[in-house]
């Protein structure tokens, strides 16, 4: 294990190198983590092996490391600021996110109806098209502020839900039609609400701790300690009550967050933010390497057709679906133009609800091997693209300067 660990730091010695070279190209650092992760992972050179990414330790870290990078989203969440755009955030998430799933869904339904596949396998891709992992990398590394980057960070976490209870309303649908394993319907809400309420509880006497502390080792080694006992609740919680289904532990963090941010005065959490800066930056950098770690770089070899027309379809669901609910709503004009720019970022949550639909597709091989060669091409192609098109959407929104 000792080696393992000591391997596993060496490989993000490396990526945070790698990123920093490739920053002098004006390119994200996140391409160098993402790159690094395939390079050294199970499918390349082997320095990060599948038993390493199934280790418990290994797990236990990342699970730490996504509800610590949840910690910067939650922050955002500040009531006074959201009551103003409250339901024009709403109608744009539920804009963006359904009319990608219409969109997809769609698509690959006439595309599978030509071909002889089953159509109800397009409204699996359609599911799993709604998942997002926004280009916070960026935010973070290029500290965008404005319009855009406003609505983005809140709208992550509206996201969330809403591709959380599409997905898995459709996997249970799709489980009635073919054999091999189901979510019950019933537990739709509890994957959603479950985090919520158990970063809430972790987070309000945190924020009454905060507000007593003064110094920057207290303070941050009382968030520090906020963030082990929710992930530690969570995990306990998953692992004994509900053990079926898994919850997202970036929403942990999220919620823990949003409750102790509204707790102490705006100077209080700027110094919380600055103190949880470094942490915050190496659990973000390890979770895209571990993002990275599972993708196999021969799948870009074998991508398709339908590998062809998941990106496209995608994209244009999401920044048409944003263009519009920004346009209803009155949003600025730089959201309407940009924000769907910045939602194209993709691969790891996709690669987790196809390894759900795929679980539930056990019965068919052949429906297996088309949604796990169509979405891991497409993950690991359009994590490229849509990074530089998300670094570019923020560029043209005159929200980072280089």
């Amino acid at each position: 294990m000792v080696a393992d660990v000591l391997r596993w730091i060496s490989i993000l010695i490396i990526a945070f190198a790698a990123g920093n070279l490739i920053k002098k190209i004006k390119m994200p650092a996140i391409l160098g983590w993402l790159i690094v992760g395939m390079i050294f992972g199970p499918h390349a050179v082997g320095l990060l092996p599948q038993k390493v990414l199934e280790a418990s330790w290994y797990k236990t870290i990342i699970m730490w490391m996504q509800c610590s990078f949840g910690v910067m989203l939650g922050s955002e969440l500040i009531w006074k600021k959201l009551k103003s755009s409250g339901k024009a955030l709403i109608i744009t998430t539920l804009t963006q996110s359904l009319g990608t799933f219409v969109t997809v869904s769609l698509v690959f339904g006439i595309v599978f109806y030509f071909t002889n596949i089953p159509v109800f396998l397009a409204f699996v891709f359609g599911g799993i098209a709604l998942a997002t992992a926004p280009a916070l990398s960026i935010v973070k590394e290029f500290n965008a502020k404005g319009p855009v980057t406003d609505t983005l960070l809140p709208m992550t976490i509206l996201d969330d839900v809403v591709g959380i209870a599409v997905f898995f309303t459709v996997n249970s649908i799709v489980a009635r039609m073919v054999s091999g394993g189901s979510i019950p319907i019933y537990m739709i809400p509890v994957m959603i609400f479950l985090p919520v309420v158990i970063g809430a509880i972790v987070g309000f006497p945190i924020g009454l701790l905060l507000n007593k502390c003064h110094s920057k080792i207290t303070t941050l080694a009382v968030v520090l300690l906020g963030i082990t006992i929710t992930m530690t609740s969570g995990y306990l919680i998953n692992r004994y009550l509900f053990s079926s289904i898994a919850l997202n532990y970036m929403l942990m963090g999220v919620s823990f967050s949003a409750v102790f941010s509204n707790m102490v005065t705006e100077e209080q959490l700027a110094k919380i933010n600055h103190h949880f800066s470094p942490v915050l930056a190496v659990s973000l950098l390890a979770a895209i390497v571990d993002l990275g770690s599972p993708l196999d770089y021969h799948l870009i070899l074998g991508a398709g057709l339908y590998t062809f027309i998941y990106i496209v379809a995608r994209a244009f669901g999401k920044y048409f679906g944003a263009r519009t609910g920004a346009k209803i709503t009155n949003l600025p004009k730089t959201v309407c133009n940009y924000l769907g720019l910045t939602l194209l970022p993709h691969s790891g949550v996709s690669l987790v609800f196809t390894g759900i639909i795929c679980s539930t597709l056990a019965g068919s091989q052949m429906l297996v091997q088309i949604v796990q060669g169509t979405i891991a091409a497409a993950a690991i192609i359009n994590e490229f693209i849509a990074v530089i098109a998300a670094k570019k959407g923020f560029e043209l929104a005159g929200e980072i300067v280089l």
